[in-house]
């Protein structure tokens, strides 16, 4: 048989294949294909222009994306180098030799450290522990930190020395490499390749499986690509756009033959002469940089999420990460919520309360029912009570470190907990053995030790959950426990039940050889084992309860708060039992006082048609918030229903839900998170979801939502890694949403209707100028323009535009939640048409104004008529200085950033177009651009004409935007609270009340340019710190209101 080495690589391209991998993997992109096409018929067909013009740009996005990909790709390369090239000991001739991790085979007997790593899958042979086991945490593997027990095969737990271990011959039976990390036959002897070797000095072990065999290399698979909604609206849009280059393209053929009126010019429509068309109006859709700009936008984007100074925490040194930049703006439309608990909603941080012994409640070291500490120097119940201590002493998983001898002393030993108060309790334990450790599982929910006292005598303890415990004891030991469990639960307490019974030695003979032959069994191990320890935890008796308190988070109330006045519904989803979940939703005002729960749980299951019939046909108040409250095994019967009569559970139970503000499932396997993360995703009207939490339980439904948010927490760094962003406490999920969401999808919303917008501008007059050529196909503007519009005339300034404007300040998007914006709002038909009809009418302007300028006789001062690449000249100057002042109109937050690429992109134009017409360029075989711009600024009738031009296309949605803000201002005036904040956060700028008269058109023109157009009331960066918020110069303050609000979107 071949086995494969350790070598495993997770790269996505190598030295060879990168280039042709690379590009058709880029040419599989419908932009990148198209504009391919393009170039290849300027290439075959005849056109007026150079194939540099399409070519040039498509060689340049190829070129980026390729580096950023290989530079991507590059990382992953070193990081694997890391791991393949660390080195290893393993034993060969008797001795320990090193070797890289890359070059161990199956068969070799590998020595691991403390501390170190796995670096392969191994079987365990020996160990440096005198009962043959180690300590392993597996964080990496399943996010689990806590430390798990492995043990040696018997056979050989005494071959401790290279010589003992270089004479082994044995032969492995195993079975075919499989991702599963729970499936395998003796997995308490099998060290998975991540894993890390905790309290024990050494061990060896045999590699059995390596490279991409591992189990931590088969688990390995890429997250499914999320596609945003915004990126959905982009490719309806670009579909509009293409049909409109086609159907240019088709008319100005016709129109040709037509104008031409030849008879034999009767060829169909796809002729050359069609081609040519299109690849004459292809700017008009330029896809390639199009989509260049929205993915350099994204990953900008992303760094500004991890340099945000109040999304840092300052306890771990930590920030936020952002693993998926392409759901910027996805964080803004979020619509549902899927929270976890424990650990995300609380600080999963466990401080003993009280406990309650046989039925007797203790506090504070005094027990509630006694008159004082009298009773307890009395000794009331003294064996009960050193019952219950013996048990929280005894039944637990706790570590022995052995400490190296320092200054000649002996080496000690030392107990690692997770808790100090373990640590203080089991010091009086040391003279008990531990017989057996009947381990936890979710299924039977509690864990059990059996331990030998010096006397002789053996207990059995048991602790787990009350639903586990108290069917297993006598039920009249129960009900003063229960009362107190079940207060426990409403505080807000996670509760451990305690039990006991004491077992004979000729009974421990038998469970001894049952849990043996159990263990030992090749088929159907699991279930043997939990037949035998379902038998040994029976007819224990109730010793009784813990009570410990997990903390909520750091102002997770008011996160919750805000999230729920921004519109989004939340579900917290949580294992935890019904009572204390539904506290901890009341703690953290997920429900409050007055919100109606509507119940689903076990305890309706008989009656569960009835009461989702009622819950469905119920009176539902506007003014009154529901709450649901279902458990796992209701929802269990809900999603998996059996037979028809119950299949239509899910779409009632799913209708119940919409009606609600916010719903609790309890007692979840991790599977049911993501069926009802999936189950909300698919319904009417696919609502954007986002799933937040911190364990390797919550894994499934972070993969499953849209948007997927991890929290650092401290059951491992899986649900981190898993996700799309990652925060580190959860109350950064208020500042990710409601200021970066909100942002971002505002500010590439503008960017997608921009672009489109300055494009529609840019092509349009070369649409018209066809009916004055014949439709020849002659070019309007230079090829030289015609390449650099979109890479270097315009691409600065809504660039920075789409990371850095905030139309509203951030302090106001977070005191003020009800500004988010929702449902894609400003991406719907309506602000796409008014974007399409201002680019239809700026080209209109652009064009016919320019050509009854030159309709004259003459415009130049010499009596020389303009000529065709003059008036091209003069069209695309008064193009390039219209869309990046018409983006100056639309920004309300001035860095110096914003100026320096909007006034010198204009500098840059004035200057390359003297540069280039101002020198004979030896490559170009007709010098026509050759003093053509220096000629055009010559005459004054120019001049004049350029500024009328630009006035007169900006000016129509001046005094939109300006009648738009009074009317806005006028209807606001009805709400004083709201008017108030607009006038505070400068949403609202002009002097205009309801009493006042309207502004007349000279003193509205007057005031748009002195305090609007001219930034007068705008401070140029950022403001000096004593600014008020309410003076006339904060920065979000212009005459323009933001697009949501002429759009009218964003506020209410």
């Amino acid at each position: 048989m071949i086995y494969l080495s350790l070598f495993a690589s997770f790269l996505q391209y190598t030295l060879w294949n990168f280039l042709p991998k690379n590009l058709f993997e880029q040419f599989r992109r419908i932009a990148n294909f198209y504009f391919l096409i393009i170039f290849l018929v300027q290439v075959i067909v005849d056109t007026p222009t150079s194939p540099v013009t399409s070519g040039l740009p498509l060689f340049f996005v190829i070129t980026v994306t390729a580096i950023k990909q290989g530079y991507e790709d590059w990382l992953r390369h070193r990081a694997d180098k890391e791991v393949n090239k660390s080195t290893v000991f393993v034993i060969e001739d008797a001795k320990l030799v090193k070797k890289e991790c890359e070059n161990i085979k199956v068969g070799d007997i590998v020595e691991v450290s403390a501390d170190e790593t796995f670096p392969c899958d191994l079987i365990f042979l020996a160990s440096s522990s005198k009962d043959g086991s180690c300590y392993v945490t597996t964080a990496s593997l399943d996010g689990e930190s806590n430390v798990k027990t492995h043990y040696t095969v018997q056979d050989t737990a005494k071959l401790c020395t290279c010589q003992a271990l270089d004479g082994l011959t044995a032969t492995i039976e195993c079975e075919q490499p499989q991702p599963d990390l729970y499936r395998a036959l003796g997995p308490e002897n099998l060290l998975l390749k991540g894993a890390t070797l905790k309290n024990t000095p050494k061990i060896y072990g045999v590699a059995v499986y390596t490279g991409m065999e591992t189990k931590m290399a088969l688990n390995y698979q890429g997250k499914s690509q999320k596609r945003s909604a915004v990126e959905k609206s982009i490719n309806a849009f670009l579909i509009v756009y293409l049909c409109i280059l086609v159907g240019k393209a088709i008319v100005c053929t016709t129109l040709k033959y037509i104008w031409q009126s030849a008879p034999h010019n009767d060829e169909p429509w796809y002729n050359p002469k069609t081609c040519g068309q299109i690849h004459h109006f292809c700017p008009s859709t330029p896809i390639t940089m199009y989509y260049q700009s929205i993915e350099m936008q994204k990953f900008l984007g992303s760094f500004f999420i991890g340099w945000d100074k109040e999304m840092f925490d300052e306890e771990r040194q930590e920030g936020a990460l952002v693993n998926t930049s392409d759901l910027n703006e996805e964080l803004g439309q979020v619509e549902y919520v899927f929270s976890d608990k424990t650990g995300t909603l609380t600080q999963n941080t466990m401080e003993f309360i009280e406990c309650s012994i046989d039925g007797y409640k203790y506090s504070d070291a005094f027990s509630e029912d006694s008159k004082g500490p009298e009773m307890l120097r009395l000794g009331v119940l003294p064996e009960r009570e050193e019952l219950f201590l013996r048990a929280l002493c005894l039944c637990h998983t706790v570590q022995v470190q052995q400490k190296d001898s320092v200054d000649g002393k002996a080496p000690q030993s030392n107990y690692v907990a997770s808790s100090p108060d373990e640590v203080a309790l089991l010091q009086g334990a040391r003279n008990y053995e531990l017989l057996n450790v009947l381990d936890f599982d979710c299924v039977r929910r509690r864990m059990s030790v059996l331990v030998k006292t010096n006397n002789g005598t053996i207990y059995l303890f048991c602790k787990g959950a009350d639903s586990a415990i108290f069917p297993r004891v006598p039920p009249a030991e129960v009900q003063r426990t229960r009362v107190h469990v079940e207060n426990n639960a409403l505080d807000g307490y996670r509760t451990l039940c305690v039990a006991y019974k004491e077992i004979s030695y000729a009974e421990y003979e038998i469970i001894s050889r049952q849990i043996k032959d159990a263990t030992m069994a090749l088929q159907d191990r699991e279930a043997k084992m939990a037949r035998v320890f379902d038998e040994v935890e029976k007819n224990m008796h109730l010793i009784g309860s813990t009570a410990v308190e997990d903390k909520l988070q750091e102002l997770a109330a008011e996160t919750i708060e805000a999230l729920h006045a921004a519109g989004m519904k939340i579900w917290v989803l949580t294992g935890d039992k019904l009572e204390t979940a539904q506290a901890t939703c009341y703690a953290c005002k997920l429900f409050q006082t007055s919100t109606e729960l509507l119940p689903l749980t076990t305890k309706v299951h008989v009656h569960l048609p009835k009461h989702l019939f009622i819950s469905s046909r119920r009176s539902w108040t506007f003014s009154q918030e529901y709450g649901l409250v279902i458990d796992g095994a209701t929802l269990s019967l809900i999603l998996n229903a059996q037979d028809s009569s119950s299949s239509h559970y899910k779409s009632i139970f799913l209708q119940i839900c919409m009606k609600c503000t916010a719903v609790l499932c309890c007692r979840m396997a991790p599977l049911q998170k993501a069926q009802i993360v999936r189950m909300v995703k698919n319904s009417k009207g696919s609502p954007i979801t986002l799933a937040v939490g911190d364990g390797a339980n919550d894994v499934s439904m972070i993969l499953e939502a849209h948007v997927g948010i991890g929290i650092k927490g401290k059951e491992g760094r899986q649900a981190a890694r898993n996700s799309d962003y990652a925060i580190p406490k959860f109350k950064d999920l208020k500042k990710l949403l409601l200021a970066h969401g909100h942002l971002y999808y505002v500010r590439i919303s503008h960017l997608v209707q921009y672009f489109f917008y300055k494009n529609l501008c840019f092509i349009f007059p070369q649409f018209l100028y066809q009916f004055f050529c014949g439709f020849s196909q002659q070019p309007l503007y230079d090829p030289a323009y015609l390449t650099m519009f979109n890479i270097c005339f315009t691409s600065l300034p809504i660039m920075a535009y789409s990371l850095l404007e905030q139309h509203v300040h951030i302090d106001a998007l977070m005191a003020f939640p009800k500004l988010n914006v929702s449902d894609n709002a400003m991406l719907q038909l309506k602000p796409f048409l008014y974007w399409t009809f201002l680019g239809l009418f700026n080209g209109c302007m652009f064009f016919f104004g320019t050509y009854f300028l030159f309709h004259s006789a003459s415009v130049e001062d010499n009596g020389k008529m303009a000529g065709n690449w003059t008036f091209g000249t003069m069209v695309f100057t008064v193009l390039v200085f219209t869309v990046t002042l018409k983006l100056a109109l639309d920004t309300r937050y001035w860095t110096w950033v914003n100026h320096f690429v909007i006034w010198g992109s204009l500098i840059f134009y004035v200057f390359f177009s003297f540069f280039w017409g101002g020198i004979i360029w030896p490559f170009l075989k007709h010098q026509r651009m050759f003093h053509v711009f220096a000629q055009l600024l010559t005459s004054a009738t120019i001049w004049l004409g350029i500024f009328c031009l630009i006035f007169l296309s900006l000016f129509p949605e001046i005094l939109v935007l300006t009648f738009r803000n009074m009317k806005r201002k006028t209807h606001q005036a009805a709400d004083g609270l709201t008017t108030a904040f607009l006038h505070q956060w400068g949403v609202l700028s002009l002097p205009h009340t309801r009493a006042s008269p309207p502004l007349g058109w000279i003193a509205l023109v007057r005031h748009v340019f002195r305090n609007g157009f001219s930034g007068r009331n705008c401070w140029w960066g950022r403001p000096p710190e004593s600014a008020p918020l309410e003076d006339p110069c904060h920065p979000t303050n212009s005459f323009a209101l933001p697009f949501q609000l002429y759009l009218g979107v964003g506020v209410t």
